[in-house]
C-alpha cells in the first residue's frame, strides 16, 4: 500500500492550495486519514485528520481556514488550505490507517510567500 500526496506549491499570503492524498494497493479498510506538517528542525505538528465516520479534527492554528475531507470510493484525502499565512510554510505529510497499519506518504512542500 502507498500514499501518493500532491498539491503543494507556492502561493501569496492570503491565496489557497489543496493537497490530496491517495492511497493504492490492496485495500480493505481505512480508517484514519490526514495531514501532518513539519519541515527541517521544527516540532512535527498533526494539522488535521478525519476518520471513516467523517469526524474531524484541527489543529488551533488552522481552524476556521483549512478542511479536511475524504472521497472514500477513491481512497483519497484531500486538505483545502484558504487563507494561507507565511506561517503554514511546511512540508506536509499524509497519513492514513490502511488495513489497521499506518502508511505514510512523501512529503509536500507549501511555500507562503508575504
Amino acid at each position: 500500500v502507498q500514499l501518493q500526496a500532491s498539491g503543494g506549491g507556492l502561493v501569496q499570503a492570503g491565496g489557497s492550495l489543496r493537497l490530496s492524498c491517495r492511497a493504492s494497493g490492496r485495500i480493505f479498510s481505512i480508517n484514519d486519514m490526514g495531514w501532518y506538517r513539519q519541515a527541517t528542525e521544527k516540532q512535527r505538528e498533526l494539522v488535521a485528520n478525519i476518520i471513516a465516520g467523517g469526524r474531524t479534527f484541527y489543529a488551533d492554528s488552522v481552524k476556521d481556514r483549512f478542511a479536511i475531507s475524504r472521497d472514500n470510493a477513491k481512497n483519497t484525502v484531500y486538505l483545502q488550505m484558504n487563507s494561507l499565512k507565511p506561517e503554514d510554510t511546511d512540508v506536509y505529510y499524509c497519513y492514513a490507517l490502511v488495513n489497521r497499519v499506518w502508511v505514510w506518504g512523501q512529503g509536500t512542500p507549501v511555500t507562503v510567500s508575504s
